[in-house]
């Protein structure tokens, strides 16, 4: 790394905080590594890169919405999804409405009319064989300038009625809503319902975003990784097509007890002082 860059970063610590844009991502390959929520095994996990990086035991919490997608999406495995196998999905809508435009040959015309879409098609005769999901983007409360982060909701946490002051997502919304309350004023704290026998997500209101946050909560939401995060995104490769990672899988998993170290935030300071070492050396 050069001293040059150091100084720069030094100077202006806003030059890392307002993240890459989507030319510097997309040349870059990724490298720089997308963060995201996932449930897996009803455990609350961050990765980044694809890599698990810190995972908590409780059973709840809290964050705040800075983006959301207005509509669920669709995913449609012809042989069924396979955790970890890299398959090719056949159809997928942005929507849940109607196959994107890129789909070389869309089982139906419409969503509604997909015989993959009624509930039982799936391979377990539970569920649609055409995968729900909603895509979100999350920062943590007490540092609304940092991460933004990719939460991906399988359809068990986003449709279903209050249960005792909690409510799955899209009631969440509708409850704000109606109160005429933005999701991105509020801090929501997510659970999970220990019930459930898949890993099931409750949402509910905790606390307000305090004014002083809230310009940092407008800026994350216009950022390109929140647009990123909210975007359902396949890819050609080799004339192929494979989803973007993200997509939460229903079943549980056993996990040891042990809990991983939360990834360490380190400021500028610090960073500029290790890079000035590497070069000394």
């Amino acid at each position: 790394m050069s001293n040059e860059l150091a100084v720069l970063i030094q100077n202006n610590p806003s030059l890392i905080g307002a993240g890459i844009d989507a030319d510097t991502a997309a040349i870059a390959g990724g490298a720089s590594g997308n963060k995201r929520i996932s449930i897996k095994g009803s455990v609350f996990r961050k990765f980044a890169g694809g890599k698990e990086i810190g995972a908590i035991e409780d059973r709840h919490m809290n964050i705040i919405f800075v983006k959301m997608a207005h509509k669920p999406s669709r995913t449609f495995y012809a042989q069924g999804y396979q955790e970890g196998v890299k398959i090719s999905p056949k159809c997928w809508s942005q929507d849940s409405e109607v196959p994107d435009a890129d789909v070389k040959n869309p089982v139906a015309a419409s969503c509604k009319e997909c015989p993959n879409s009624i509930k039982g098609s799936s391979h377990n005769g539970q569920g649609t064989a055409c995968r729900l999901s909603w895509r979100t983007a999350v920062v943590l409360p007490n540092d609304p300038s940092g991460d933004v982060m990719q939460l991906v909701l399988p359809p068990t946490s986003c449709w279903g009625e209050e249960d005792s002051g909690k409510w799955p997502f899209k009631a969440y919304i509708n409850m704000l809503a109606q109160n005429n309350i933005s999701a991105g004023r509020v801090i929501t704290k997510m659970q999970f319902d220990t019930k459930a026998a898949t890993p099931k997500l409750f949402f509910s209101p905790v606390g307000v975003v305090p004014d002083a946050d809230v310009p940092k909560v407008t800026l994350q939401s216009k950022s390109t990784v929140a647009e990123s995060a909210i975007k359902l995104t396949v890819f050609q490769q080799d004339g192929d097509v494979a989803e973007s990672p993200g997509v939460e899988e229903d079943t549980p998993k056993l996990r040891d007890a042990k809990v991983t170290a939360p990834e360490e935030k380190q400021d500028v300071a610090e960073i500029v002082k290790k890079w000035s070492k590497k070069k000394e050396a």
